[in-house]
């Protein structure tokens, strides 16, 4: 069986399905796939939603239990975190309801990656996130060292 244009030549495929739309030519549209493509778009948006917070999170709970271990980096990262989240929030202000679901994955992914980075035992990290999302996202929060 031949493989079609949308399994062999998706960048070409993507074109023509555009141009379809753009031409009004609804009838012609590779719909199934298309549909495919557009969730798996959001998809997309959710998970680099949750993978931003999930390393923001890290960096946070590092930046705590760590105190003597602070420095520029850390800071950067989560600053440029911070950044990059609300860049995405703007851009897709559709994902803002996502926020607390995602925060909550992140969370404990991030526990066990603070674990794995620090080589402090995963109990040494609250079960819950001992920040709110707003402190998360605040631009001027820190946490103080335990």
């Amino acid at each position: 069986m031949q493989p079609t244009i949308y399994q062999s030549d998706f960048y070409t495929w993507a074109r023509q399905q555009a141009d379809l739309l753009r031409e009004g030519r609804f009838d012609t549209l590779d719909a199934e796939h298309l549909i495919e493509e557009l969730e798996a778009m959001g998809a997309r948006e959710r998970r680099e939603l949750a993978n931003r917070l999930k390393v923001l999170l890290t960096h946070l709970l590092k930046w705590q239990f760590q105190p003597d271990r602070r420095g520029a980096s850390w800071a950067r990262t989560i600053r440029v975190q911070r950044m990059d989240l609300s860049d995405l929030l703007n851009d897709e202000p559709g994902l803002a309801p996502e926020i607390p679901r995602a925060f909550d994955k992140a969370y404990s992914k991030a526990r066990l990656l603070a674990a794995n980075e620090t080589g402090m035992e995963e109990a040494t990290f609250p079960k819950q996130s001992p920040y709110s999302i707003e402190q998360t996202m605040a631009d001027d929060y820190l946490p103080e060292g335990d």
